[in-house]
């Protein structure tokens, strides 16, 4: 956007998601995580070292909730064998200081070049860090939900946006979705519907915040049998009139401006 890389989240193949995108690692202008479950940033770690093997030698700018400091200390700690001799044996510069982070808090905001980025915290139970991103680019605005059950002040914090990515489920797909576990705790159920949106409500969501295009990520259920891209675009137009995008690896989706 308007010249910056930002990678947001970096669960499991992230690293490879990038760079399938023909973006090096080390292309990276920012990475900024929304929360601390693990699919948004397990390979934080990996990802970073990685970009520091194949030269990474600046600062990269990492914003994430609290507790991420914590995560990549610990990551240095359990890889400090194999960074401490490729920093003697092939002269890499000192990966610990590379990941300059701060930390994402409700309210938060900052400019990264010609992008604004503003942070809202969302409904994402038990966590309580958990955020909604506004990136904002000369009259380009983008919002992306994180993963959020419905919340009111999401449509004054997504209005007017060029594009709205939010999270999605299907309420008749979480049963079956348990289905397949072999014995679930019902406290994933409980879990799982307390803590996303309905895809009919993300849609009215759009809908009243008078956005220009609509996509879908983070699904729940995804890939299972018997849900398919028409249950999702039929629960969305319930209220959604305008483009709709149903997210996938490498999908891009063209920007005004």
């Amino acid at each position: 956007m308007a010249g910056q890389t930002i990678l947001v989240d970096a669960g499991l193949g992230a690293a490879m998601g990038v760079c399938d995108q023909g973006i090096a690692l080390t292309e990276i202008d920012l990475i900024i995580v929304t929360h601390l479950h693990s699919d948004h940033y397990l390979e934080l770690g990996p990802l970073l070292h990685t970009a520091w093997t194949c030269g990474l030698a600046k600062p990269l700018p990492v914003i994430g909730p609290p507790g991420l400091e914590a995560y990549w200390r610990h990551f240095l700690d359990a890889m400090a064998f194999d960074v401490d001799l490729r920093q003697r044996d092939e002269g890499r510069p000192p990966l610990a200081p590379l990941a300059a982070i701060e930390e994402l808090t409700d309210g938060f905001e900052t400019v990264l070049g010609d992008v604004r980025i503003a942070a809202l915290r969302n409904d994402h139970p038990p966590i309580e860090d958990s955020f909604a991103l506004r990136l904002i680019a000369g009259e380009t605005a983008v919002v992306l939900s994180g993963d959020t059950a419905p919340l009111p002040a999401m449509e004054a914090f997504a209005r007017g946006a060029d594009l709205l990515v939010h999270e999605a489920m299907l309420v008749d797909g979480v049963a079956a979705t348990i289905a397949r576990i072999p014995d679930p705790d019902p406290r994933l159920e409980q879990h799982i519907l307390r803590s996303h949106t309905p895809a009919a409500e993300v849609g009215r969501l759009a809908q009243a915040a008078g956005v220009k295009a609509l996509a879908l990520n983070h699904f729940v259920p995804d890939g299972l049998p018997g849900f398919g891209e028409d249950d999702w675009a039929r629960e969305v137009r319930k209220h959604w009139d305008g483009p709709l995008h149903l997210g996938r690896d490498g999908m891009r989706i063209a920007l005004p401006g």
